[in-house]
């Protein structure tokens, strides 16, 4: 589990082929406390990269390795990667932590297209395009995450959303270079999927 608060950027250095090219393996550089506060990171520890969870199979001092399947390539924006990418990291939360952000399994429900991005007082107000199966579960002043970051949804009209970006998270996240037809990896709410779900069942009951 995570929390949605990126705690550092990481640069993605090398893509390597796996399974006949079906799957890859990334290779992110990232800062040496990012790795080791505030604990050593181990082989096998998850690590939330742009709000896809994967598990590190290889650490360095500076840098950490995961693959990723051909399913996750299809259905995130791992796949569109290259060297030199940018990506938001979380390290996965323990217990005790702070949880400044809201509850995030790391599973990605679907990628979002960025429509527009303009700047609204202090911060910069970005409008999404969702999937169309999952609009009905975002809703006004709920959470989401986009890239792995924790936002409050502050409008919502049918498969468009927009949230409000302050200065400091555009600074410490990939949010300071997305651009309009860019594209975001969205995990819906974990409370939102079970009332969906909860609502569905209820409904075959009748």
């Amino acid at each position: 589990m995570f929390t949605g608060i990126v705690t550092d950027l990481g640069t993605v250095r090398e893509i390597q082929p796996l399974g006949e090219g079906s799957d890859m393996r990334l290779v992110i550089g990232t800062s040496p406390a990012f790795l080791s506060e505030p604990a050593p990171a181990v082989t096998g520890a998850s690590i939330a990269c742009s709000g896809c969870c994967l598990t590190a199979v290889q650490l360095g001092g500076d840098f950490f390795a995961v693959d990723a399947s051909a399913e996750s390539l299809s259905k995130t924006t791992l796949g569109r990667l290259v060297p030199g990418s940018r990506i938001n990291l979380e390290r996965s939360l323990r217990m005790g932590d702070e949880l400044g952000g809201h509850l995030v399994s790391g599973h990605v429900d679907g990628v979002a297209e960025v429509l527009s991005a303009v700047p609204e007082n202090g911060s910069v107000r970005y409008r999404f395009r969702l999937p169309e199966h999952l609009a009905p579960f975002v809703a006004a002043k709920g959470s989401i995450a986009i890239d792995g970051i924790s936002l409050t949804v502050n409008e919502v009209d049918g498969a468009v959303f927009g949230v409000n970006v302050i200065p400091h998270t555009a600074a410490v996240t990939t949010f300071g270079t997305l651009q309009p037809g860019g594209f975001v990896n969205i995990e819906i709410d974990t409370l939102a999927r079970y009332v969906a779900r909860l609502v569905s069942f209820k409904g075959l009951q009748a």
